[in-house]
């Protein structure tokens, strides 16, 4: 994934939502000067230019390699066959990823840092701890901080935590036992990202 060094980088030419770190004001205010000291007009992109840029925003997003994303995408096409949307089905197996379900829950403050809480075993479905960040989860799947692990100071005031967050509908959760269930599909992609374009992308 993208060292923490190019984040501004790839902000600048993707958009600042793909990153937690440059949706702030530091990020805002760094573009700001730069605009000032631009000259010439900005390069006028292909429609094969676009289309990439909307791939690569949800691929950086959600901190993945080309060849997982490819993957995922193969996955969704085939979901074409059992008469679901493929762009449906791609945001669907992203969401559903337990890197950005303990992400979205409010563990981790970003998906980087919840890939690292993964990787390092603190979290279990089920009651099994799981140290894949790939990892997808279904609906009935229970979440939670593995016992050894609740004592760590990066859980400390957890329960505060997640009963201030507003989560997806698809996702219930629990502050007192630190848990979070999968009661539904994730719905309605945040407009930022376009998953039908990616889809269009890898049809050509």
């Amino acid at each position: 994934m993208a060292k923490k060094v190019k984040k501004y980088k790839l902000a600048r030419r993707l958009g600042p939502e793909i990153f937690e770190k440059t949706q702030g004001q530091k990020f805002l205010l760094s573009e700001q000067r730069r605009a000032k000291n631009r000259t010439g007009r900005p390069r006028r992109l292909t429609d094969y230019g676009l289309a990439l840029i909307q791939k690569q925003k949800v691929r950086f997003a959600y901190g993945i390699s080309e060849k997982q994303f490819s993957n995922l995408v193969k996955k969704a096409f085939a979901s074409a066959k059992y008469g679901e949307a493929p762009a449906d089905t791609l945001f669907k197996l992203l969401e559903k990823r337990l890197d950005n379900v303990v992400y979205r829950a409010g563990i981790a403050s970003t998906r980087a840092f919840a890939r690292q809480l993964t990787t390092h075993g603190h979290i279990t479905v089920n009651g099994k701890k799981i140290d894949i960040p790939s990892y997808s989860v279904k609906k009935g799947d229970v979440l939670s901080i593995r016992e050894g692990s609740r004592s760590k100071k990066v859980f400390e005031d957890l329960e505060k935590k997640l009963a201030e967050v507003r989560a997806p509908a698809w996702l219930k959760i629990d502050p007192k036992k630190l848990q979070i269930e999968i009661v539904g599909e994730p719905k309605n992609p945040e407009p930022f990202f376009n998953f039908q374009t990616v889809i269009e992308f890898y049809s050509r």
